[in-house]
């Protein structure tokens, strides 16, 4: 069996950045998020987020491509809340992603930033770079 150290911090925003994760849909699509993470063998240490985009502190399997893995993560998660979860509307999320490395000393910090997400928003700290994924990007 390989050892692995792998972590990541990956972002994505709902289609058009429009507020899609209603203070309801939320604690279910995270907890979906979580799951299906860990379905696809991975470590999910964190998921948080507000209203228009997600923020995911993971560690992936290197026999896994990180792409795909993002991939099926939004593919799945979108059809699960547009056709399981009952959300009144149409769910989407962006084409894009972003993904940051960090390493196992990173993961406290990674983790509390992603957990944090609400309050940081509300106080105007956070790390620009990791906030802005814009459509198509």
């Amino acid at each position: 069996m390989p050892y692995w150290q792998l972590y990541y911090h990956l972002v994505w925003a709902t289609r058009n950045r429009e507020p899609l994760i209603t203070a309801d849909l939320e604690p279910k699509l995270y907890a979906y998020l979580r799951g299906k993470g860990v379905a696809l063998d991975g470590i999910v240490h964190a998921v948080g987020g507000v209203a228009d985009h997600v923020h995911v502190a993971i560690s992936i399997p290197p026999r896994i491509a990180l792409a795909e893995f993002i991939g099926q993560l939004k593919g799945s998660s979108s059809h699960w809340v547009n056709h399981v979860a009952g959300y009144p509307g149409r769910f989407g999320w962006q084409e894009g992603y972003g993904v940051f490395s960090f390493s196992k000393r990173g993961l406290a910090s990674v983790v509390r930033y992603v957990l944090e997400q609400r309050q940081r928003h509300e106080k105007g700290k956070l790390l620009l770079a990791l906030e802005r994924i814009e459509v198509g990007e």
